[in-house]
């Protein structure tokens, strides 16, 4: 069985459909202090402002806008903190080969 596009929570499905109901995952340069540059998947209850580089999938619930390079890598949609503090994460596995300059702390 192929893997979901991504996973998302039922918390955070609820938050997203709060906030619009449509959200997309993407990645995003982090710069580190010694000059490295990394590059993490963050997630934006929001249309892409450039949705020809997204896919775009829909549900029930919401609106998924994900960049290609990140579906199928078994990442998962979660929703962290409380009250009007509320945020989207991107939780999951690594992402597969030709992402190796992303790197956790």
């Amino acid at each position: 069985m192929m893997d979901p596009v991504i996973e998302i929570e039922e918390t955070a499905a609820a938050f997203i459909k709060q906030q619009g109901g449509v959200v997309t995952v993407r990645l995003s340069p982090r710069h580190g202090c010694c000059g490295g540059t990394a590059r993490i998947a963050i997630a934006e209850t929001s249309t892409p402002k450039e949705i020809s580089t997204f896919a775009c999938h829909q549900s029930e619930e919401v609106t998924l806008w994900i960049a290609p390079e990140l579906a199928q890598q078994g990442l998962r949609l979660r929703v962290e903190g409380w009250w009007k503090l509320k945020r989207l994460f991107v939780d999951g596995a690594a992402l597969a080969s030709g992402h190796a300059d992303t790197q956790q702390h």
